[in-house]
């Protein structure tokens, strides 16, 4: 592999990505391993990334290896063993996913043959190359794995914009006993309280869904709270599992890309979904697809309210409570229009279906149950 350097080639033979932040954004940057080894399959390729973000990786057949930042315990410490281990790799090409000043440490004296990183990280000035960084309301049809690609272009073609992790069989093993029947998946919780669709709006979700559908919960441990109030919320629904925080990264993934639908809010699951193009509806809060963090699953779907609110979005990430104490943007999501889309499905599939007779589902679905009968 050879990069251009004013009139000459640099061999390239080692690469180093990095991305410390969070799941989401770790998943949609394996664009760049994809189009890396598409151009030159010969290239080693080691990734960076947050500990405990690790296990996304595990059979990916593009990545040499994956260093491990530990941010809880010693953080800055290391930070900087970090550093000197790969200084000592004398990369040829060092690529910084992150706009923020700890990780430019790393890129900035990396000693790579080539650094290349957004304008916006602080410690840009130090690096060979900048490229704009462009996200927000003025750049609504910039996906992220755009942005990720606009960093390697300098450097090779990016074809690829869809992102990739690879469960293995092992992973698809361990949630067989799931997938005898058609079934959905939702993942309820998420990092930011704003971005969470709210317990009450879940449970009329899923009060407007065929009774019979089996219906697993995901998620980590720390979503097992939300995913045990919904099941005691819905004593009549003896086909919802609760899987949180028993399935790996990989082992999500494998039971995604099965299911009739996934629902997810604006969070981690949604690119998990599209690291293996399971069908996918995603629900936006206090975020807005307009700064590129949308499903790239080939089924997918975005549901956000459908009044304009002038408070939204209230910010790029999602906040510990809405500001404006409503919390319309969740509220206000209209669920007969998210569960019209899986009986629209299952009508395809010529999947029967039951509705309870005591939900609302009844009522709105009649109708859509005799066709289906």
């Amino acid at each position: 592999m050879s990069i251009r350097t004013g009139q000459h080639f640099v061999r390239m033979k080692s690469v180093l990505i990095i991305q410390t932040a969070f799941v989401g954004d770790v998943l949609l940057s394996t664009v760049l391993f994809e189009n890396i080894k598409h151009s030159y399959p010969d290239a080693s390729i080691d990734f960076l990334v947050k500990k405990g973000n690790e296990s996304l990786l595990e059979n990916h057949p593009f990545v040499n290896k994956v260093l491990q930042w530990d941010k809880k315990n010693g953080k800055y410490r290391n930070l900087f063993q970090l550093l000197k281990y790969i200084r000592k790799q004398r990369y040829d090409l060092v690529l910084n996913v992150q706009r923020f000043a700890a990780t430019g440490i790393l890129a900035a004296f990396s000693g790579a043959k080539r650094i290349i990183g957004y304008d916006k990280n602080p410690l840009s000035f130090l690096f060979h190359q900048r490229v704009k960084h462009k996200i927000g309301p003025d750049h609504p049809d910039i996906h992220e794995t755009m942005r990720c690609n606009a960093l390697l272009e300098l450097v090779v073609p990016t074809p690829i914009t869809k992102p990739s992790i690879y469960p293995s069989p092992k992973d698809y093993m361990a949630i067989a006993p799931y997938t005898s029947e058609p079934y959905l998946v939702i993942a309820p919780g998420s990092v930011w309280f704003t971005k969470q669709v709210p317990l009450q709006k879940w449970i009329s979700i899923i009060n407007r869904l065929p009774v019979d559908l089996p219906i697993f919960l995901i998620g980590s441990e720390k979503e097992d709270a939300i995913a045990s109030a919904l099941i005691e919320s819905l004593p009549h629904r003896g086909q919802i599992h609760n899987l949180t925080g028993k399935l790996s990264f990989l082992q999500s993934a494998a039971l995604m890309r099965g299911a009739v639908f996934n629902l997810v809010n604006d969070s981690a699951p949604l690119h998990l979904a599209s690291a293996v193009d399971a069908p996918v509806i995603a629900l936006y809060c206090s975020t807005s697809p307009v700064f590129g963090f949308t499903p790239l699953s080939t089924e997918s779907h975005v549901i956000e309210v459908e009044e304009a609110l002038p408070c939204r979005p209230c910010g790029l990430s999602g906040k510990p409570a809405c500001p404006e104490k409503h919390f319309n943007c969740a509220n206000r999501l209209n669920e007969l229009k998210i569960t019209q889309i899986v009986w629209d499905k299952l009508s395809r599939m010529g999947q029967p279906a039951k509705v309870d007779q005591a939900s609302p589902a009844k009522r709105s679905y009649l109708t859509l149950e005799q066709t289906i009968y």
